[in-house]
């Protein structure tokens, strides 16, 4: 669902940043973020704000100049929490609640949001790249940490999907993804927690998978590996609003697993790869079962109706399918049957990225996280932007 893609391409310039990431933990100023090649906090200044339609249905939440947000949560009691990976920035706080419209907190406490060359000997405690995070039927929240700091490699024994307690703001539990499951070159993106069977569902955008996390005995699996449903559709142009992702060696963007959704009932995992309009689906039991073999799996997706290409997803009770579709600046609803509407388009849309629900299920709130404006995709300079933003918009019948 989030995308990590700012900068996907290994460049010189991030492997400075990576340097940089490493040698500071908690700074976040703007002439910090200009040195990493970010988008500078005081880069709204010069921009004349997307006005926002009289009639839209959005309401601002948060709205944040620095650093990037990609991911969203919501708790019960209103707690709603946003996620800021260390792409080339180091943001104070990667996991943060939101306090304010213009206020973030460290969750679960300012230690957590640490990272450092003095940390390295414990990244089972500290968020090191946390990407995105997923409130369950309990009330508590997950949080998937890719730990790729400049999305170069992951910190060796980094990875991890953390159970937390949002009413205590403690951690409940760590669940450390092997280097077998998560390989030093891949990325843990989003997540769905299924308490029915007791198990979590991941994408993986570095070299495009599923990963299956038992969360009875905390074993994982990596699945669909670089199967089609899991990679980029060949020579497919991703775009945002006219304009398309190349990087500075002229390369195009194309980026692999990313949006997922897990049906109410838990008995289908819908998932696809960002740069494409293709959409899968798999039955989960097959994702459970470990006598399967590879090629079994890999012969178990259902390839649906083509959709638009989108970054994050969500799914109701009735099976309808939300998409933030970045290719036209919109939040999109595909019914079971395949048709695809259109609840809000707007400018102000920059690349919609990740969904959450409230607990009640009466709103759905997203981020635009304008992936498509950081330096990487615009020949190394950060174009004038708007905040980056938590929306919400009151569930349509």
């Amino acid at each position: 669902m989030s995308s990590f893609f700012a900068k996907a391409a290994a460049t010189p310039a991030a492997a400075v940043a990576a340097g940089l990431l490493l040698g500071a933990c908690n700074g976040n100023n703007a002439a910090d973020n200009q040195a990493r090649g970010t988008m500078p906090a005081d880069s709204t200044a010069a921009h004349v704000p997307a006005p926002a339609p009289a009639n839209s249905p959005l309401t601002i939440v948060a709205e944040i100049n620095a650093p990037q947000i990609t991911g969203v949560a919501v708790a019960p009691g209103g707690k709603i929490f946003a996620f800021s990976p260390r792409w080339d920035y180091n943001p104070t706080n990667p996991v943060a609640l939101v306090t304010g419209k213009n206020t973030l907190a460290p969750y679960p406490d300012a230690k957590w949001c640490m990272w450092n060359d003095s940390l390295h000997n414990e990244p089972q405690k500290h968020w090191i790249c946390p990407q995105a995070g997923y409130v369950d039927t309990k009330g508590h929240l997950w949080i998937v940490d890719p730990a790729s700091p400049g999305l170069k490699y992951t910190v060796p024994g980094g990875p991890k999907l953390v159970e937390t307690d949002p009413a205590t703001s403690t951690v409940v539990r760590t669940i450390a993804i092997p280097e077998s499951v998560a390989p030093r070159k891949s990325y843990l993106n989003d997540v769905r927690i299924d308490l029915q069977n007791n198990y979590a569902y991941m994408t993986e955008s570095g070299t495009g998978s599923l990963v299956v996390v038992d969360l009875k005995t905390g074993t994982s699996r990596a699945l669909l590996k670089q199967q089609p449903s899991t990679l980029p559709t060949p020579g497919f142009v991703t775009k945002a609003q006219g304009h398309a992702l190349i990087d500075p060696m002229g390369k195009p963007g194309s980026f692999k697993a990313d949006g997922i959704a897990l049906s109410t009932d838990n008995q289908y995992l819908y998932y696809r790869a960002l740069s494409g309009h293709e959409l899968y689906r798999i039955k989960t039991d097959i994702l459970r079962n470990p006598a399967l073999s590879a090629a079994q799996v890999n012969a178990a997706p259902e390839k649906l109706p083509d959709a638009p290409a989108c970054d994050g997803m969500e799914i109701d009770s009735k099976g309808n399918l939300y998409l933030t579709a970045f290719e036209t600046g919109a939040i999109l609803r595909r019914t079971p049957d395949g048709k695809t509407e259109t609840l809000v388009q707007e400018e102000r849309l920059q690349w919609p990225d990740t969904f959450a629900w409230d607990p009640d299920g009466k709103s759905l709130y997203f981020t635009v996280s304008e992936l498509d404006l950081t330096p990487n995709w615009n020949k190394g300079v950060a174009p004038a932007h708007e905040p980056f933003r938590i929306y919400k918009m009151a569930a349509t019948k």
